[in-house]
């Protein structure tokens, strides 16, 4: 498995991954273009002779530099259960243009019960605390169907040691 920053070739299949990947939201390559684009040092992408079986998209919310909030974790099916999602998770926090972030975010549904097993061990391994919090009512998300986005906010911690076997992300 090769994990490495994306780079808007790579918006397309970002794209098809997540749609592959219900409960995510889907949304246009676009913003896959843009996030490849514009903050590559947050994102990462994880690969196989099969092609991409992970990525992680995020972003430091302006104004603070101490938080990774992430928007979207996805992992292909064919490698779902092997703690990809942490190992791509640790890998960003591992890169010299994270080394101020002491603390993650993000929004996970109270259906999404991968990512809230998957978030809670990264907590545990960080020996963080992991506080939720409301965010985002259902009512906001206009005359859809979508739930509610608690915050999920994990910190504070050490930054994590990169092994020598994840020497190889950018």
């Amino acid at each position: 498995m090769r994990l490495r920053e994306p780079h808007p070739p790579d918006g397309p299949s970002m794209s098809g991954l997540v749609r592959d990947c219900p409960p995510l939201d889907a949304n246009s390559t676009y913003i896959y273009l843009l996030l490849a684009e514009h903050f590559p040092e947050t994102c990462i992408l994880a690969e196989d002779a099969e092609g991409l079986s992970g990525l992680v998209t995020g972003y430091l919310p302006p104004g603070r530099p101490d938080t990774l909030f992430v928007w979207q974790v996805a992992v292909a099916a064919r490698v779902r259960g092997q703690g990809l999602g942490r190992r791509m998770l640790h890998a960003l926090l591992g890169r010299a243009a994270l080394s101020r972030v002491r603390y993650i975010e993000t929004t996970v549904g109270p259906g999404n019960r991968a990512s809230r097993r998957m978030f809670a061990g990264l907590a545990r391994g960080l020996g963080a605390a992991a506080t939720e919090t409301s965010l985002f009512d259902a009512g906001l998300f206009e005359a859809t169907d979508h739930g509610a986005e608690p915050l999920l906010r994990i910190g504070p911690f050490e930054r994590p040691v990169v092994h020598a076997a994840a020497s190889h992300v950018c």
